[in-house]
């Protein structure tokens, strides 16, 4: 364990450094991340318990992303609906909150759900930014007093700018990729709408259908066979195109 309340050798400052931001800007998925900036914060900070939320300002939730309880592991990933003045205030917060005794009574520890024994008498509380908004915040809690020195409270304000920015970044791509899959999905269901209309006017034609009957036809044939109804129009169409290759084929012949 670094413990940092007291001066290191700069090597061992760099390094860790390193470290952190080599966490942030690497490919890992913004859970694996947050796991990892965990790590370093109970690391640094010694403490006896860490919890990694993330925020979303617009819907007042926060949710649980990564923790390290006495006894209990992981908590898994939890949201948890707060009210909206809490989540204003969370959002607000531009420098770590350093609660050395009796962090039990004070109301910045009493902002977030009771998954932490409130017995403990040390708290500290760090924001994670990105572009000057805060995200998240990663919250350590120590069940004896502390002192914080201010070597530590830097280092863990770089941590969770760090996080911040990674989280940020990690939650935009997961975003972009969430819409390129909607946006496929829609670029499919318009592909198939298509064939089935398509299937449904050839239907129409060969045997004098309405348009609700054609469609009818082939959603029950569609029941019947266990297959979908893009597949079976795509059927019907393939058959148009070879009747149709067909004929012209009689038509091209000479009569005898």
């Amino acid at each position: 364990m670094i413990a940092l309340s007291t001066p290191q050798p700069a090597p061992a400052q760099i390094a860790l450094l390193h470290r952190i931001s080599r966490i942030a800007s690497s490919g890992l998925s913004l859970e694996l991340t947050l796991a990892e900036i965990l790590n370093v914060a109970v690391e640094v900070s010694a403490c006896d318990a860490c919890l990694v939320y993330l925020l979303e300002k617009a819907s007042s939730e926060i949710t649980l992303w990564a923790s390290r309880l006495p006894h209990a592991g992981s908590l898994g990933r939890l949201r948890m609906k707060v009210a909206e003045e809490v989540a204003d205030c969370v959002a607000a917060r531009t420098s770590v909150i350093a609660l050395g005794v009796q962090a039990s009574q004070d109301p910045h520890f009493r902002q977030f759900p009771s998954l932490i024994d409130d017995t403990n008498e040390a708290f500290l509380s760090i924001p994670m930014a990105s572009g000057g908004e805060v995200v998240g915040v990663i919250n350590a809690h120590f069940r004896h007093p502390q002192e914080f020195s201010a070597d530590l409270l830097a280092l863990l304000a770089f941590i969770g700018e760090q996080a911040g920015g990674a989280a940020a970044r990690k939650m935009l791509a997961e975003e972009n990729r969430r819409l390129r899959d909607e946006v496929l999905e829609m670029k499919q269901q318009l592909a198939a709408r298509k064939v089935v209309e398509r299937a449904k006017g050839i239907l129409m034609r060969r045997f004098t259908l309405s348009e609700e009957e054609a469609y009818l036809r082939l959603r029950n044939d569609s029941r019947r066979s266990r297959r979908a109804m893009r597949d079976l129009a795509e059927q019907i169409i393939q058959a148009e195109i070879r009747g149709q290759a067909e004929s012209q084929t009689l038509d091209s012949q000479p009569n005898p």
